[in-house]
């Protein structure tokens, strides 16, 4: 028997801090969220000093949230297709002079409840911008192996400044006022300014024509729709961003309603739910280890209903910090289980996007959530929002016994690399097309049922990557003959199409090579689509059919 001793030790949490880059923009950004959460706790007090109503007051979480609703996706597009760094650059510095002129506008005392959303809203724009760039980025940064253990971390950072910056972001606003912490806010974003300034990030293989942002965002929309696994992890984060954010959104009211405190108080609170967040982080990569992603994501639900329930019932602020610690945990544990599946199960070229997805569902769970909540607050009470809250999240539990996420990291989608262009006879630019694919196929009888099947697979790897009109054709001729077809609408796109196979799609390909007759490989035929009348139109074409029929040249 092998003795315990000699078996592995377990990968280490902080493992991706040996990457110097990652340690280095982990560290600014640390700095950034410091100064982002102490501009948080400065704007809910603002809105509840200005006298504002419940829905006005959870409209903050919304405003910062709902850009990565609605700007996600073009910001994850752009991540895929322009260079990282510089994206994440022009990002920071949009929000650092937004925030500059949040700061003179508190200052000089002109904010109104609505300019004040109007500002968030602007930052929360930025940070929509900013955040499918960075989160696909850390694929730049860190091995594929600890990818985990990296979003972890960048979770565990989030929260290591939730769990002080609240609390200093009280003392600031209690001693100095709103204004002063927006200024900390705006000083926060130098640090990370100046390290992606020195970053170089790794060099881009631009071998075809960058792809439109209209054409990249419809190749994401389609990649997600056809990926199951990917699917399942925005429904399911939807759900959830709509019952966990509850806490977050009322508890500038939970702090002045249930507990009777003030704007310390608030930031305590915080503090309470982003230290819970912190260890939450740092143990998730053992708790990874033992637990299913379902089962992870579970533990996490758990834990953010009971602490909305204990929540709603406490007036002692021991008590409430308590319950959310709990609540942090959870909501670290089950954001980060969603964001690992989504990385693992996307191929570089789309992570971007499909990461944009996933963040404008969850993010957009939030924000509906933040209305919905602060509206049943002002209907009914502060503790039915918050126990209708941990009822959507048990909701979310449910769920997954139907919709039961992916295990993380099962599939290999490094690229194939194997396909290569052919010679062609006919001249051929990249905006030629639409091209016409065909692959004949000879099957036996007693294999048709095993390809129907991987032909239902095959389907949707095309479709998925870019094909479109896909068929399956038999031959009435000949039984044993079946043509798969589909077309794309370039050249260009003949070729991304091919170059966007992944080695998990490769299996497909190889069983379906064994199960054709005899020793050939299917026979492969590409064809460009002409419109006649066009053709018509050439005038070397019209030249030639002006000859004579008796012209040996216009003979068959």
């Amino acid at each position: 028997m092998t003795d315990i001793d000699d078996a592995p030790a377990p990968p280490s949490p902080l493992k991706p801090f040996r990457y110097p880059i990652f340690r280095d923009v982990w560290l600014a950004n640390l700095l950034s969220r410091f100064g982002g959460l102490i501009q948080s706790v400065g704007a809910s007090w603002l809105m509840v000093s200005l006298g504002a109503s419940a829905t006005l007051i959870s409209l903050v979480q919304t405003s910062t949230t709902l850009p990565i609703m609605l700007f996600s996706l073009l910001a994850g597009a752009l991540a895929d297709t322009f260079d990282r760094r510089r994206l994440m650059l022009i990002a920071q510095l949009f929000m650092l002079v937004v925030s500059l002129l949040l700061s003179l506008a508190a200052w000089f005392g002109v904010l109104t409840p609505w300019l004040l959303l109007a500002f968030t809203f602007l930052i929360g724009t930025g940070a929509a911008l900013n955040g499918p760039a960075w989160q696909a980025s850390v694929g730049d940064m860190v091995p594929r192996d600890d990818l985990p253990a990296a979003v972890a971390l960048n979770s565990m950072g989030f929260n290591v400044a939730r769990s002080t910056g609240p609390a200093v972001g009280g003392l600031v606003v209690a001693a100095f006022g709103a204004a002063a912490a927006f200024a900390v806010n705006t000083v926060s974003y130098l640090g990370l300014l100046f390290v992606l300034t020195r970053w170089r990030s790794p060099a881009r293989r631009e071998q075809l024509q960058r792809e439109t942002l209209g054409r990249a965002m419809g190749a994401g929309l389609r990649y997600v729709a056809l990926s199951p696994s990917i699917l399942t992890v925005l429904v399911r984060s939807l759900v959830f961003g709509l019952g966990a954010s509850a806490i977050p959104a009322l508890m500038p009211l939970v702090a002045r309603d249930l507990v009777a405190g003030g704007p310390l108080i608030f930031g305590l609170l915080l503090g309470a739910f982003g230290i819970g967040a912190v260890v939450g982080a740092y143990f998730s990569s053992g708790l990874r280890r033992t637990l299913s992603t379902e089962g992870f994501v579970r533990f996490a639900l758990i834990a953010l209903a009971a602490a909305s329930i204990a929540t709603a019932f406490s007036h002692s602020v021991i008590l409430t910090m308590a319950a959310l610690f709990v609540g942090g945990a959870g909501w670290v544990l089950a954001l980060s289980t969603f964001n690992v599946t989504v990385q693992m199960a996307s191929p570089r070229w789309v992570v971007g996007r499909t990461l944009a997805l996933y963040q404008m569902s969850a993010f957009g769970g939030m924000a509906l959530g933040s209305w919905l909540w602060g509206s049943v607050t002002e209907q009914a009470s502060l503790e039915t929002a918050l126990l209708c809250s941990a009822g959507v999240s048990i909701g979310c539990l449910v769920m997954g016994l139907v919709l039961p996420l992916p295990m993380a990291g099962k599939a290999d989608l490094e690229p194939l690399g194997r396909w290569k262009a052919p010679t062609l006879a006919v001249p051929i630019e990249g905006r030629s097309g639409p091209v016409v694919t065909t692959i004949e196929y000879r099957i036996d009888d007693d294999k048709l049922a095993e390809f129907l099947h991987l032909m239902v697979e095959r389907r949707r790897v095309r479709r998925r990557d870019g094909a479109r009109h896909w068929l399956l054709l038999r031959d009435l001729e000949q039984p044993a003959v079946w043509v798969e077809r589909y077309d794309t609408a370039t050249w260009t796109e003949t070729v991304r199409h091919n170059e966007r196979a992944t080695r998990a799609d490769a299996d497909i390909g190889e069983r379906l090579r064994a199960l054709n007759a005899g020793n050939e490989r299917p026979r492969v035929h590409r064809m460009l689509a002409r419109d006649l009348d066009a053709v018509l139109d050439d005038a070397d074409v019209t030249a030639a059919l002006a000859q004579p029929l008796t012209d040996p040249s216009r003979q068959a």
